[in-house]
């Protein structure tokens, strides 16, 4: 089995203020310095990238953007490309979110565009797929998470996962207090894998699969410990440094 190192994203979505995030960052650099073995990242609003690189840089823990445009340039405005985002030191960005396709209407061909142009300005996506409660009750889970992968896979290849990472975001889940089981998310994770290894089986084994649905310190031992959890996509919890920094130990036990 390969071995995948784990990898803690905090995604601040739209929250955060100059004077709050500088308390939040340094403490992070303070509590993460002293955990090894697990790659950490924070994805904040484009308007504070600046400030998160001036305080994040040297610290090991890595940052990115929560959308990025899949135009390069041009008359596109309110729209930031990737190469923006290179300028700020950006290593990741996430792309897909299911509050951007469910609140604003991205498709997952337009993911699929956002994805390649990520990958073309060399930054990481990190490409969320996710069903809803209804989906999960009509047993829908698999059609849907593969049909979000699909429009990826189709567009960029399997190979371009060797540049990705992936995450599983119930919807249902996400900041409902409601967590699927390590079970349940686990073989989400294996059903998501095995998608990826019917077009190649080396990159299915590299990629990182995380699990994005209301992790806290309190549970992240549990669903770290499942063979294709590879991390977390943290939201809530990642604008407090104790709780991001419980489960990044977590995550580096778990190695």
């Amino acid at each position: 089995m390969a071995m995948r190192t784990k990898f803690v994203a905090g995604n601040w979505k739209m929250n955060g203020n100059l004077a709050s995030n500088q308390v939040l960052l340094q403490a992070l650099v303070t509590a993460l310095s002293r955990v090894a073995g697990v790659k950490c990242a924070i994805c904040a609003p484009y308007p504070y990238l600046a400030q998160v690189q001036q305080l994040l840089s040297g610290s090991g823990i890595a940052w990115g953007a929560q959308n990025v445009s899949q135009f390069e340039s041009g008359a596109y405005t309110g729209e930031i490309s990737g190469a923006m985002l290179v300028d700020f030191g950006c290593r990741y960005v996430i792309v897909g979110h299911s509050e951007r396709r469910s609140l604003l209407g991205e498709t997952s061909e337009v993911v699929a565009e956002k994805y390649a142009a990520a990958l073309k300005a060399g930054v990481t996506p990190i490409l969320c797929v996710g069903e809803t409660l209804n989906e999960r009750e009509a047993g829908a889970t698999e059609r849907v998470v593969g049909e979000q992968l699909d429009a990826v896979l189709t567009h960029s290849g399997a190979l371009s996962f060797a540049h990705a990472v992936i995450a599983y975001e119930p919807v249902w889940a996400i900041g409902t207090g409601k967590t699927a089981t390590p079970e349940q998310a686990q073989a989400v994770h294996a059903f998501i894998r095995g998608r990826v290894a019917e077009h190649d089986a080396t990159v299915a084994g590299n990629v990182q699969v995380l699990y994005g649905g209301s992790v806290k310190g309190s549970n992240a031992a549990q669903l770290l410990a499942m063979p294709d959890i590879d991390g977390g996509l943290i939201g809530g919890a990642s604008l407090d440094a104790n709780e991001l920094a419980a489960i990044c130990k977590s995550a580096s036990s778990a190695n």
